[in-house]
């Protein structure tokens, strides 16, 4: 299993930006589906955007919530994927998870390592 530990969260005013982090370690990190997810006060766990790496090259897939506005990105010699989040709204209050797994999924029952999470608050 791989240990996630995430970092970057805040507070933020709406417009403005963060770029949250998460590093991983424990197992080959390039080999590894990292995604992030986010859960707002009462809400259940939403998918926010995936990264993979296979033969094929590298994919990538968004909510369309924050599709335009979110970059999610890895740098494999420093076992870390990125979440750069432009363009913040209110709603993108969340705390955000960083998720690994065998294969990206929007789902995050498919993902068995998870980061203890990092609050983002967007003020208005």
């Amino acid at each position: 299993q791989v240990q996630l530990v995430e970092s970057g969260g805040g507070l933020v005013q709406a417009g403005g930006c963060l770029r949250l982090s998460c590093v991983a370690s424990g197992r080959t990190f390039s080999s590894y589906a990292t995604a992030w997810f986010r859960q707002g006060p009462g809400k259940e766990r939403e998918f926010v955007a995936a990264i993979n790496e296979n033969w094929t090259g590298e994919s990538r897939g968004y909510a369309d919530s924050v599709k335009g506005r979110f970059t999610i990105s890895r740098d494999n010699a420093k076992n870390t994927v990125y979440l750069q989040m432009n363009s913040l709204k209110l709603e993108d209050t969340a705390v955000y998870y960083c998720a690994g797994g065998s294969f990206a999924s929007r789902d995050p029952r498919d993902f068995d390592s998870w980061g203890q999470g990092t609050q983002v608050t967007v003020s208005s």
